[in-house]
């Protein structure tokens, strides 16, 4: 990695903030399982820049929800319903990269944006504290 270890955490806030962006615009064009693949990667970006502020490790994206949930949630530096949001836009992500015949719809995705904008929010304050 080049840079300092702040430089990687503003890069991943950005992107973060980049992404949820491309979410909103596949919403609104009715792209709604790559909607649950950014809204996932906007707050996965996040979640990896928290993890690199305290120096916890993660190798994979089921490592870091595993860190996430267990220095973060359990912990009560966040409300439980975070964690399950976190969990389950994995979960989601992953069904609509890899299985078939799973789509997803407007009435499911379309709460999500918020949902995703208030923990975007808070991973935000807890990255820049």
């Amino acid at each position: 990695m080049t840079g300092s270890k702040q430089d990687y955490i503003d890069y991943r806030v950005l992107k973060s903030n980049e992404i949820f962006e491309d979410a909103k615009l596949l919403a609104i064009n009715q792209r709604w399982n790559s909607c649950v693949n950014r809204l996932y990667y906007s707050s996965f970006y996040l979640v990896s820049a928290l993890l690199f502020k305290f120096d916890l490790k993660s190798e994979t994206h089921n490592g870091a929800k595993t860190q996430f949930n267990l220095h973060f949630i359990k912990t009560g530096n966040l409300d439980i319903k975070y964690g399950k949001l976190y969990s389950n836009l994995f979960l989601w992500r992953q069904e609509s990269d890899y299985t078939d015949f799973v789509d997803f719809d407007g009435e499911t995705v379309l709460p999500l944006i918020e949902q995703v904008l208030e923990l975007n929010y808070l991973l935000t304050k807890m990255i820049t504290k």
